[in-house]
């Protein structure tokens, strides 16, 4: 990264006009998430709520990725998930139907009609969905509280269309930021989201902290520090642990494969073009955090819908065993689901969590990362790779490297993704109990790796506007 370039850049009035336009985008979102559904007392529903994320960790990954929405039961509850699923559905089918792939290799303007057909399917998922979170809120509610709830055919539609309305206009804000050509939008409205939380975090952190009703740290025997001896150490423990996988989350979104593509020479007249050598940088984990996204979307769904059987039906079996096997153990249900410890259903969600990462790791980088166009345009321009026939071969060729990369590369995304879950582990085994981390591998994941994204942009940006200076 070329920071001093990037701070030289800021001076431009084009980047500081992109950077603000952004941070007012971000500031928008976070305004829209303290905006109640028109639900007239929306504060019957949070208890609902709060059972609601106790029970299904759909409903926790909601919260994650809409900045606390569904904490606050705001217009943007459902938040992007919606797009996410959409996301998933249209890449799939693309994946099927080879008419719809070979419109996606078609260049730009391919891209940008599936994209098209994403954002429509969003719109009713949407709306299944925001009718899904309200009915179960709605009969959890009703459940909880003394008084009737009534709630007319103007209500439903009124709360409906507005969770609606805020999902679309996240995709829309998603969208402008990425116009600005300094990061990906949706990434960003996530890593927002999972910023936000920090704060109130850090100050239960602090609090717990400087509580030293129980005694002060003593150093050396003669210095005392106003902090918790026990909380000092733990959070000690844990910083340096944060530190050191932050450091290898960096080194493996970094770390990449270098192929060398080299161009023959051609004679057109009087000029000769060609033989020179170039790069072909092939990342590690080319997939980015997508694969750990989708992963936790489409497991989340069966508690959803667990849930959703379980409210209509209390009684039903069949909703019951999904809420037992699609809800990841953690520090808030340990004691009520695992009453006697660790057993074998204790696994199945994290077992089957790291095979879903693998899995659309290599989905993923199929779509993002096509070897047989690369290996097409690399034959048309006059490159080729020594040793490797262009054509055929060198997709071939590309495809082994791409797949050994994978294996490596999706293996670790599954490794970081299970954080949470060895973290708990060791301390049932040690404890007896597990600890609730508030930063999960998920979303220490995503902000390392759409931090690192950003900046490379914003890098390559203040490259180019700098450019004349360097010239000079």
């Amino acid at each position: 990264m070329h920071f001093k370039t990037i701070f030289k850049s800021f001076k431009n009035k084009d980047m500081l006009k992109r950077i603000l336009i952004v941070l007012g985008i971000i500031v928008v979102y976070r305004f829209m998430a303290h905006i109640p559904v028109p639900l007239g007392d929306s504060s019957t529903f949070k208890e609902a709520i709060e059972n609601l994320l106790s029970k299904s960790d759909f409903g926790s990954f909601l919260n994650l990725i809409s900045g606390g929405g569904l904490t606050s039961f705001s217009v943007i509850l459902v938040g992007l998930s919606p797009f996410i699923t959409a996301s998933i559905v249209v890449q799939l089918i693309t994946k099927a139907i080879p008419r719809l792939e070979e419109l996606s290799q078609d260049g730009e303007s391919g891209r940008r009609k599936i994209n098209q057909w994403t954002r429509r399917v969003s719109v009713p998922l949407a709306i299944v969905q925001s009718i899904a979170y309200m009915y179960i809120l709605y009969r959890s509610a009703a459940a909880n509280v003394s008084t009737d709830m009534n709630l007319t055919s103007a209500d439903w539609i009124l709360s409906v269309t507005a969770m609606t309305a805020g999902s679309v206009i996240l995709m829309w804000l998603g969208e402008l930021i990425t116009e600005q050509g300094i990061g990906n939008g949706i990434s960003m409205i996530i890593f927002a989201s999972i910023i936000s939380q920090l704060p109130t975090t850090l100050a239960g952190l602090s609090t717990s902290l400087f509580d030293t009703s129980a005694g002060s740290l003593e150093l050396w025997g003669w210095f005392k520090l106003p902090v918790n001896p026990t909380v000092f150490w733990i959070v000690l423990g844990f910083a340096i642990a944060l530190l050191i996988v932050i450091y290898f989350l960096v080194k493996l979104n970094e770390a990449q494969r270098i192929i060398t593509i080299n161009y023959a020479k051609r004679v057109h007249g009087n000029s000769t073009y060609g033989g020179i050598k170039s790069i072909l940088p092939i990342k590690l984990i080319a997939a980015g955090v997508i694969p750990v996204i989708f992963a936790t979307s489409f497991l989340a769904l069966p508690a959803l819908v667990g849930q959703l059987i379980q409210v209509i039906n209390p009684n039903n079996a069949f909703g019951a065993k999904l809420l037992e096997l699609f809800t990841a153990p953690s520090a808030s249900n340990f004691a009520t689901m695992y009453p006697d410890g660790i057993n074998a259903k204790w696994f199945f969600y994290p077992a089957l969590y790291f095979i879903l990462v693998v899995l659309f790791t290599y989905f993923y980088t199929s779509i993002i990362f096509n070897t047989k166009e690369i290996a097409d345009n690399l034959q048309k321009q006059g490159g080729f790779i020594e040793g490797v026939r262009p054509g055929q071969t060198t997709a071939k060729y590309l495809d082994k490297v791409v797949n050994r990369l994978n294996l490596f590369g999706s293996l670790s995304l599954g490794l970081i993704a299970m954080l949470p879950f060895i973290t708990d582990y060791i301390f049932i085994l040690t404890t007896g109990a597990p600890v609730g981390l508030s930063l999960s591998g998920t979303g220490l994941l995503i902000i390392v790796t759409v931090a690192l994204e950003n900046l490379r942009q914003i890098d390559s940006r203040a490259l180019m506007i700098t450019y004349d200076d360097f010239k000079a």
